[in-house]
């Protein structure tokens, strides 16, 4: 049992630590920020902690791509520096979504193929889901009002 409760925190981890770059590029398209409100927004809405050694080396690494620039805030209580997404950021991160999408889409296509939907004669819903070796009927059935 507690493999399953370690194996349900360590993927979203593993996910969010993957995509970390397209999280970063999601939060400065809407708006420009310093580096510890990225660490604070990728906690509060991934509940996972990245530091300060895991996220400036990214932004530095993004900054050289092009894809994000950086600027001295000097207006505040303390020197920050404010990243904000270049066009070519905006670009890839359109890419990289797609990307994405398109990912999801074939996964879920994989599943959608070799399941179909077919209405049942007692009001109900009947799903037949074909394997590869036989064909198996798994009929789940949920009373339609």
């Amino acid at each position: 049992m507690l493999t399953d409760i370690n194996s349900k925190k360590e993927v979203p981890a593993k996910l969010t630590k993957g995509l970390l770059d397209l999280i970063v590029l999601q939060f400065l398209s809407t708006q420009p920020m310093h580096g510890y409100q990225i660490i604070t927004k990728i906690r509060k809405n991934f509940g996972v902690y990245f530091g300060p050694s895991t996220i400036y080396p990214l932004l530095t690494t993004l900054e050289k791509k092009g894809l994000i620039n950086s600027e001295w805030n000097m207006n505040s209580e303390r020197p920050r520096k404010i990243y904000s997404l270049t066009s070519n950021g905006q670009n890839m991160l359109n890419f990289t979504e797609e990307s994405l999408n398109l990912i999801c889409r074939k996964i879920a296509a994989q599943t959608n193929t070799e399941m179909t939907l077919e209405p049942s004669t007692h009001s109900a819903v009947t799903i037949i889901a074909k394997s590869d070796r036989s064909t198996q009927t798994n009929r789940l059935n949920s009373e339609i009002p």
